[in-house]
């Protein structure tokens, strides 16, 4: 379903350019639930925002569906069936969560189909489908109802840039729960970038990156004993997971 094909991406720097992902190739296939994971740094978020077109290679290709999609632009690739979910969720003043979720699954949802997304991701659906996406929300409600917006699209490739961030325990818990009625149901292939234990384990792959490169990846039970259980991989690892704690 996407491919990547020597994928490289370079910033400006003082002494030259600086290259954040170095020609990386990968192959994710239809129907995974894939966490992408590894140190602070490592070009995670940016591989993120590659595939969702945030971002262009410097060089390389990327594939969708056997489509070249490296050029296409957000909108285009929103249009194949691919959604992104941001760290740090977006606010729209003046827009109504209602209309949120509407403009998302891109037809007149009822109240009550709405109302059913937000109970997905642990929000009561009366406090909030009237409610402003702006300031008023915090940056963990924001996270659920972006997060209640991908479900309602229903996408083909739903990436996640770090959905634990800024939230607490008890959103967490239910986030976890979320994901794993996602990994049960959905129809298309999720990414979530993460470095959570508990979002790690109840993937299908995992994916390791560090230093622009990609240093792992296999299923679960492949990797998952590695980074949690060998002296090697807590000296690599322990600091990421420390700073990803959840508040």
């Amino acid at each position: 379903m996407l491919r990547l094909e020597n994928v490289s991406f370079e910033v400006p720097a003082e002494e030259g350019q600086k290259e954040i992902i170095r020609n990386m190739s990968l192959n994710v296939d239809d129907h995974k639930f894939v966490v992408i994971t590894g140190p602070n740094g490592g070009g995670k978020s940016t591989l993120a925002k590659l595939i969702a077109g945030i971002e262009k290679p410097t060089a390389g290709k990327i594939y969708f569906q056997d489509e070249d999609i490296t050029d296409k632009s957000i909108t285009d690739r929103a249009n194949m069936g691919i959604s992104f979910a941001f760290q740090q969720p977006v606010r729209f003043k003046g827009i109504q969560v209602l209309d949120l979720l509407r403009l998302a699954a891109k037809k007149r949802l009822s109240v009550a189909d709405a109302c059913n997304y937000l109970s997905e991701v642990g929000l009561c659906a009366r406090d909030y489908i009237n409610r402003e996406v702006n300031a008023s929300l915090s940056g963990g409600e924001l996270k659920r109802i972006e997060i209640a917006t991908v479900l309602a699209r229903g996408t083909k490739l739903s990436v996640f840039d770090e959905p634990e961030a800024g939230i607490d325990l008890w959103s967490f818990q239910n986030l976890i729960r979320v994901f794993e009625r996602m990994r049960e149901t959905a129809d298309g292939t999720i990414i979530i970038i993460s470095h959570q234990e508990r979002i790690l384990n109840i993937a299908d792959e995992i994916i390791v990156i560090a230093d622009g490169r990609i240093t792992k990846q296999g299923t679960r039970d492949e990797i998952l004993p590695e980074l949690l259980g060998t002296a090697s991989a807590v000296d690599s690892c322990s600091k990421f997971y420390q700073e990803a704690e959840v508040q």
